[in-house]
């Protein structure tokens, strides 16, 4: 039986996006939502029929042309020349997931009533997500600002039988949908291009597909650090809970407390060492993958509000009587919090590469590069390389995005927030530190076949015989490439037992 999730003014949050998503849920409006759209058209319409007062991007022109006045017939073209000017995206074209976000992120923000955009043009909005019809969008255009633009333009273009969109694992034109549908192009009125290119959806669809990305990395790098702190013997007395309680930041105190978890019954970790102290990569992991947490917490409070927001312009206030052309759309708050996001996630990349390299060095009984005929066989010698290549991208990628400002709009829009840019980066980024986990339990996982027979956990022992049936142990030198890449897939198949959001 189909499940549907209802539009309505309850917030929408990371596990219900997850819920969503996962079980494939429908659309629909809730009758509030209906209601609200309704209103705000209705007030808008006598508003326009009222007034001769110029109402910005209602009866003006947009941007540097705000004070140039549209006579009432030209209100339909005004818009749709909004949308198909605007359309200027370029490069990759953005990945369905994420515009299939981006459909639910802007029915979200139209469905509040401060938009004035019509109840119809929401509905194919709808329509088109619960078909799985999504438009063709691009990376390229956006400065972030006024709205993601360009690309927004882009998704709404099928909606007057322009642009593209995926349909039935084909790309065909916004003409060909209407025809193959049976739909007749909607005819947008007054203010609804500018209610649909206005909002931070691009910027924020990339920002809830990588947080939900990357609290499983989170997890996943203190799981996987957990099997190299066994596989490099390791003293467990870092991760003491009075160490942390002394410095109780959230993220360390939580990260601690799942690597005590994670080794509960370790033999190995419950071994006398040889070692008074461990290098930093292992323990100085509460502190690193701890403040890396914390990074996301502020993250997803940032997107929680965001995602629940009025993000276009002008908005309407039904009560107060007033329509107020503001700054909504800017996206400062998540420029900064996607490029605060890139630099914690890189971190985690940074310290896992380092714990591989500790792990290939030939120190505490295990043999160099992680092999039993080193010198005859290279071993693990160059998936630490790949690993480091890896991080150095990240390094690069990680240089904010927010730090830049370009003046546009005939210095109408003379402060822009490239949030867009933080957004497709950050994606990379975030790939990147699956890469080099998988890396790092590729390497834990041959090391630990050299402290056999003693055991570590009987949780990591039962994550140990999972991969390894689908990344086998080592003895000889192999062509590595598949084994890597076999590493990534398991750990973006990885079935998670407990809450990654707490």
């Amino acid at each position: 039986m189909q499940s549907y999730h209802y539009i309505s003014s309850a917030i929408l949050d990371l596990e219900t996006i997850e819920d969503i998503l996962v079980n494939d849920k429908k659309l629909a409006l809730s009758e509030e939502a209906e209601s609200n759209i309704q209103k705000s058209r209705k007030y808008l319409n006598k508003k326009i029929t009222e007034s001769a007062i110029p109402i910005y991007g209602i009866n003006t022109g947009f941007g540097a042309l705000c004070n140039v006045k549209i006579s009432p017939g030209k209100l339909t073209e005004l818009q749709e020349n909004l949308v198909k000017s605007h359309a200027c995206g370029t490069g990759e074209t953005v990945d369905k997931a994420i515009v299939k976000l981006m459909l639910l992120l802007k029915i979200q923000s139209l469905s509040y009533g401060n938009s004035g955009i019509s109840l119809d043009t929401v509905l194919r909005l709808v329509e088109l997500y619960n078909l799985k019809i999504f438009p063709v969008v691009y990376e390229q255009g956006s400065l972030g600002a006024s709205g993601d633009l360009a690309p927004l333009a882009h998704l709404a273009l099928p909606l007057i039988g322009e642009g593209e969109v995926y349909f039935e694992n084909e790309i065909i034109s916004g003409k060909d949908l209407l025809e193959r549908q049976g739909w007749k192009a909607l005819k947008l009125q007054s203010k609804e291009g500018l209610a649909l290119l206005n909002g931070t959806q691009f910027m924020s669809a990339h920002a809830v597909y990588a947080l939900l990305k990357s609290y499983k990395l989170s997890y996943l790098s203190d799981l996987i650090a957990s099997v190299s702190i066994d596989a490099f013997d390791c003293n467990l007395s870092p991760f003491d809970e009075l160490v942390h309680l002394a410095r109780p930041h959230r993220g360390q105190v939580k990260t601690a407390e799942r690597i005590r978890r994670f080794l509960n019954d370790s033999l190995i970790a419950k071994s006398e060492k040889e070692n008074v102290q461990d290098p930093y990569s292992f323990r100085c992991i509460p502190q690193v993958h701890g403040a890396s947490k914390d990074t996301l917490s502020f993250v997803r409070r940032t997107v929680k509000t965001e995602i629940n927001s009025v993000t276009d312009n002008p908005n309407i206030f039904i009560e107060e009587d007033k329509i107020i052309s503001g700054g909504n759309f800017h996206g400062q708050p998540l420029a900064l919090a996607l490029d605060y996001l890139a630099i914690a996630m890189a971190e985690l990349a940074n310290i896992s590469e380092r714990r591989t390299y500790q792990l290939v060095s030939g120190l505490r009984g295990l043999p160099a590069f992680l092999v039993e005929n080193p010198g005859l066989n290279s071993g693990f010698m160059i998936p630490q390389y790949t690993a480091a290549s890896i991080v150095s991208q990240n390094k690069q990628l990680a240089v904010p995005a927010s730090v830049d400002s370009i003046v546009s709009s005939n210095g109408q829009e003379d402060h822009v927030s490239m949030g867009a840019n933080g957004a497709t980066k950050l994606l990379k980024v975030v790939e990147n530190v699956n890469s080099v986990l998988a890396i790092e339990l590729f390497n834990a996982s041959q090391a630990m076949h050299f402290r056999e027979p003693a055991k570590t956990s009987t949780m990591l022992s039962n994550v140990l015989e999972e991969f390894r049936g689908v990344v086998p142990v080592l003895h000889n030198d192999v062509t590595m490439a598949p084994h890597i890449k076999a590493a990534k897939i398991y750990l973006n198949n990885f079935e998670f037992k407990d809450n990654i959001f707490d």
